[in-house]
């Protein structure tokens, strides 16, 4: 699924729903591709890429986010 600002005209409470379907479906094997410019709803991916003037700045996984943070 290619999702582009999913949540972007929506209020919070559809906001949060999108994002509860959209993990849904990934974890039952769906891969998703989401653009969003809002870091709450990054932090439902298990990777995330960022990029400035179409060039690749940065490049996390939650793999790398936990051992960063140790017990969270």
């Amino acid at each position: 699924i290619l999702a582009d600002e999913p949540t972007g005209n929506l209020d919070s409470t559809n906001g949060a729903q999108v994002m509860e379907l959209l993990s849904e479906l990934n974890e039952a094997g769906t891969t998703i591709v989401m653009v969003t410019p809002s870091p709450a709803d990054a932090e439902y991916s298990a990777r995330t890429i960022h990029l400035f003037d179409g060039k690749v700045v940065s490049e996390n996984f939650i793999e790398q986010e936990y051992a960063a943070h140790p017990g969270a």
